[in-house]
């Protein structure tokens, strides 16, 4: 009975967020996506009327976006500025319930934030339209556009794990690498289908700003799918035991 209460007070997570440093995570979030939608989704806004921003561009200013915030940010709170990275490790048991919607509340303020700072510092022509709003290719269905966003964040989340696992060595260091080249591959293969989001926070945050909700629950949708199911697959089979712990990375 003790056990199972103790077990049910880490996942609850009470005692977390009374401490004095909770809110210094918090604010560790909000910053996070705030900086990483400015920067981000500046990369999606045309400067001209002939060229439009090619996807490796945008795919390259995300993922090292990304990486820049993770090594500042992962020691503080670990940097998860996406509430699908929140949603796998809360349930890989990473991540305590009462810290997930926190973590989710203060992304979602960050990207609203970020995204309304963004519209402000652009000249009239740019900010216009809607900036960095993540859409459909027109001929994209919406189920083929949550698969296709359940797919690359299952990917992220995955990646999230096995790099931030103590139990492994061969990726020490490397985390923040390892995340944002996930990011971009995964952008380059998605940007023209889905606008490859994989953050709910992040389409959330242009969407208000700019009153686009149009298949906005695509992005939230598939995202937390597909990171509850990559935490959930990580939890129950890739996850290294003790055992061979010490064999298992030996190179």
């Amino acid at each position: 009975m003790g056990k199972l209460s103790r077990g049910m007070k880490e996942f609850v997570g009470l005692e977390e967020i009374t401490k004095l440093d909770f809110l210094v995570m918090l604010f560790a979030e909000i910053l996070g996506t705030f900086l990483l939608v400015i920067i981000g989704c500046a990369s999606c806004v045309s400067w001209t009327s002939t060229e439009s921003p090619n996807v490796l561009h945008i795919a390259f200013t995300f993922g090292l976006a990304v990486a820049s915030l993770a090594q500042v940010l992962g020691p503080i709170s670990g940097c998860h500025v996406n509430p699908a990275v929140s949603i796998g490790l809360l349930v890989s048991g990473n991540c305590s319930f009462l810290k997930t919607v926190s973590y989710v509340i203060c992304q979602c303020c960050g990207a609203i934030a970020g995204s309304a700072v963004l519209k402000q510092l652009l000249p009239g022509k740019q900010s216009a339209g809607p900036v960095g709003l993540t859409a459909l290719h027109p001929e994209v269905t919406a189920g083929q556009g949550v698969t296709v966003e359940i797919i690359i964040t299952f990917l992220l989340v995955l990646v999230v794990h096995a790099v931030t696992d103590p139990k492994r060595t061969d990726a020490k260091g490397w985390a923040p690498l390892a995340i944002g080249l996930t990011i971009s591959v995964a952008h380059m293969a998605a940007v023209p289908i889905t606008g490859s989001s994989m953050n709910p926070a992040r389409s959330l945050g242009p969407a208000v700003v700019d009153y686009k909700y149009n298949n906005l629950w695509i992005y939230w949708v598939g995202p937390l799918i597909g990171g509850a199911v990559a935490g959930c697959v990580y939890r129950m089979g890739l996850k290294p035991s003790k055992e061979d712990d010490e064999a298992s990375y030996d190179f």
